[in-house]
């Protein structure tokens, strides 16, 4: 199978940004948030070869890949995968918003 396009959503990129400049700040080093955003892309690399590895939500056609204590959730529409948002799996449910 082909290779697919990653494009991240606006809110994907400001939950990622979010999530690096909360350890950078809190570990007062910038080592940790490159390590999460590398393992990020390490399995976005994957996905975008297998985009189907990602597990079933509510929602159809969305689907979310679990990368450490975040899930991507993200949809495949032709050739391209949009990353809708990333969740930090420890915060409240309730407060998900995908699209």
């Amino acid at each position: 199978m082909a290779k697919r396009k990653i494009i991240w959503s606006h809110r994907a990129k400001i939950k990622l940004i979010a999530i690096l400049e909360f350890y950078a700040e809190r570990n007062k080093s910038k080592a940790y948030s490159a390590k999460i955003f590398q393992r990020i892309n390490k399995e976005l690399a994957l996905l975008s070869k297998q985009p189907d590895i990602g597990i079933n939500t509510d929602i159809d056609s969305v689907r979310g890949l679990i990368v450490d204590n975040y899930i991507l959730f993200y949809e495949l529409i032709k050739e391209e995968i949009i990353v809708h948002t990333i969740w930090d799996c420890r915060q409240n449910p309730e407060d998900l918003r995908i699209k």
